[in-house]
């Protein structure tokens, strides 16, 4: 059958025929992705829930409802997003509505909403545009309707971060800021991870305090040393936020925090994969040091991702964008105009990784970074996040929760 937009099952179970990447050993028909394979097979959805897996597909097995594609991922998880498509994340519950609508389109099914340093005023006022938009998420939800992208929970990315090395950031947050705001701030009925600087006063205590509520504790826009960004990792932070960016870089004498982020195996480095953060070398060396399992693809995309050249905003800057990145007037890159599809290919070009294990940096480690067990990877049981991909690894399709999200032009059936 063909994909058509606003397409719905109406419940009945359906199948999606493809290459799986993702598909998880020890669930019966799985097999396992991590070596980056991709093998002929089938997922069966009913509802909202994944109910088999088969490899190969055994087509007399399947319901009569069919979809077929090149490849079928699970969904994409974006930890680290700014805004894209005219949205921000910030005070306006109707942008982020427009913003997890559109992600869709980029196989983003699930996503961290990223708030960059403000002050403590407008925080609350975020965490109210927060609210209101999950709690709309939730009873669109609980209706069985079309689904948007949802929503996991905020990144806070900052204000507790070094001055030194805050980017596009705004100066005077970040110097205001101090451990107390922060613990105040980071309630986890909303927020999921924060950023933070180790060199900061009472950062090693706070990254205990925050571990211990559940939040997970990223280290990043940081001047530290390796010793400093060790001692934060010692006290429970597991993430480094935009490995090589906005921190104090590898010396072969003082190897810093990009050292520290590399090699230590507790640490799960974020990277923007756009060749304009980090050269594709770059990609390809924390590849090689991290491995699979402990490196994730992120956007930091900022609301001009998606719009193509002309001027956009951060917060209350001015931000120009280009053919391939987002700049403050005086260069300063201000995130990116990156998406998760495009980091996927590029993941592949940068580093000669096959579509499974590009996959997988933007599914499974993820999920694990947030100890999703429903998601992240194909298995009976998984929740029906999916993604259609082509030849070339563009988007065809996506369902949320089952439910088709997004079709594109090349979407096709059987």
């Amino acid at each position: 059958m063909p994909v058509t937009a606003g397409a719905e099952f109406g419940g009945a179970a359906f199948a999606v025929i493809g290459r799986l990447l993702g598909a998880r050993s020890g669930t019966g028909d799985g097999a396992d992705d991590d070596g980056g394979r991709d093998l002929d097979g089938a997922v069966v959805v009913q509802g909202r829930t994944i109910t088999a897996v088969q490899i190969p597909a055994r087509l007399e097995g399947l319901p009569p409802r069919r979809v077929r594609a090149a490849f079928v991922a699970p969904g994409f998880i974006d930890l680290q997003i700014n805004g894209a498509f005219g949205f921000e994340v910030g005070t306006d519950p109707a942008a982020l509505h427009a913003l997890a609508a559109r992600l869709p389109a980029t196989g983003v099914t699930a996503f961290l909403p990223t708030l960059v340093s403000r002050g403590a005023a407008d925080y609350d006022l975020a965490f109210a545009a927060f609210d209101t938009f999950a709690g709309a998420a939730e009873a669109t939800d609980a209706t069985g309707a079309e689904a948007p992208a949802r929503a996991l929970g905020l990144h806070l990315e900052g204000p507790l971060l070094a001055a030194a090395r805050r980017g596009a950031h705004a100066r005077p947050p970040i110097e205001q800021a101090d451990a107390a705001l922060v613990e105040r701030l980071a309630d986890p009925r909303r927020v999921r991870v924060v950023t933070l600087a180790p060199e900061r006063d009472g950062v090693p205590a706070l990254v205990a305090r925050l571990s211990a509520r559940g939040i997970v504790v990223a280290l990043g826009h940081t001047d530290a040393s390796f010793e400093a960004f060790t001692a934060a990792v010692d006290a429970g932070a597991t993430l480094a936020t935009h490995v090589f960016n906005a921190m104090s870089p590898l010396h072969h004498r003082a190897p810093g925090a990009t050292g520290a982020a590399l090699t230590d195996d507790r640490v799960t480095a974020l990277m923007i994969a756009d060749g304009v953060h980090t050269h594709p070398a770059a990609f390809k060396l924390a590849v090689r040091a991290k491995g699979g399992g402990r490196l994730a693809l992120v956007t930091d995309a900022t609301p001009g991702a998606g719009l193509g050249p002309g001027v956009s905003h951060l917060g209350s800057q001015s931000v120009v964008i280009d053919q391939t990145s987002a700049r403050l007037p005086d260069g300063t890159l201000a995130g990116s105009t990156l998406t998760m599809d495009r980091a996927i290919r590029n993941a592949v070009a940068f580093a000669g990784l096959t579509a499974g294990q590009a996959v997988r940096l933007a599914t499974a480690v993820p999920a694990r970074v947030l100890g999703l067990g429903d998601r992240g990877s194909l298995f009976a049981g998984a929740r029906a996040d999916l993604v259609l991909l082509d030849e070339a690894l563009n988007v065809t399709a996506t369902y949320v929760g089952g439910g088709l999200a997004y079709a594109g032009a090349g979407a096709g059936g059987p």
